[in-house]
């Protein structure tokens, strides 16, 4: 059964592929109107085309939350057009994996940009109105890399980590204001991302299957959603060992393949 969509007005940022797409889908299933934005517009038409035929309404909204001024703009047009949104899913972000003997600057900034600046964007341009409105709910899409350092994510876990601890202190202060904040720590799911990954991951999760998690959490009063339960709530376990125990054992088990 499809379940009536609580939020008449959702915004989702990294909306055109993976999760991020599966998600869209879910919530024009379910009746909403939803708000879609990436940097391609073409990616973002075809899934407004795909939605046609669903309860909700798909509609695109083309925009590099990296630009302050261009996730500003898009807003106020946004609010103009159809009002101040029930729910904000920042999700875009992307993934480098870094080489710890051959780290690059650049690379760093980039996922901060987009990762943690492209939430913050998005955040200061819809807050102050929910605050006002004394309602809304607002999701940033994390990781379980932010939980504790893995290889190749020296980057992209502090990103995350980041994420996390922002969410932390905003679920405090907003919540205050009628205003509820979610972290979203998902685990490995079949991606354009996660493809780009050279080494094991258990409990690889389909897309429609994780997406359907999220759209349940956002439905709940959890600070945190999680799937695929098994592998976080593992990884979370592993959050407790020392550091003598921890660093030997998350070694072996992301020692690429051969």
């Amino acid at each position: 059964m499809t379940r009536t969509c609580d939020y008449p007005l959702v915004w989702i940022t990294g909306a055109s592929a993976g999760i991020g797409r599966a998600l869209t889908l879910r919530f024009a299933k379910a009746g909403c109107t939803v708000v879609a934005s990436a940097r391609t517009e073409s990616d973002l038409e075809e899934m407004a085309r795909e939605a046609e035929l669903l309860a909700g309404t798909i509609v695109p909204l083309p925009l590099d939350v990296t630009d302050r001024a261009a996730v500003s703009k898009a807003y106020e047009s946004l609010k103009s057009e159809r009002g101040v949104p029930d729910l904000c899913v920042m999700n875009a972000g992307t993934h480098i994996p870094v080489d710890g003997t051959a780290l690059k600057a650049p690379d760093f900034k980039t996922l901060l940009d987009l990762n943690v600046m492209g939430a913050v964007h998005v955040l200061e341009a819809v807050v102050p109105d929910m605050v006002a409105r004394g309602a809304g709910r607002l999701a940033a899409v994390g990781s379980v890399s932010g939980y504790r350092g893995l290889r190749t994510a020296s980057a992209y876990g502090a990103s995350k980590a980041a994420l996390i601890n922002m969410c932390e202190a905003l679920r405090v202060e907003l919540g205050e204001k009628g205003v509820v904040v979610q972290i979203v720590n998902p685990g490995f799911v079949e991606t354009p991302l996660t493809d780009r990954n050279d080494f094991p991951m258990p409990f690889l999760m389909p897309v429609d299957k994780a997406a359907e998690r999220f759209y349940r959490g956002l439905h709940s009063d959890r600070f945190e959603i999680t799937f695929p339960k098994r592998f976080t709530w593992l990884v979370k376990a592993m959050r407790l060992l020392p550091y003598a125990l921890y660093l030997p054992l998350i070694g072996r088990a992301t020692r690429p393949r051969r």
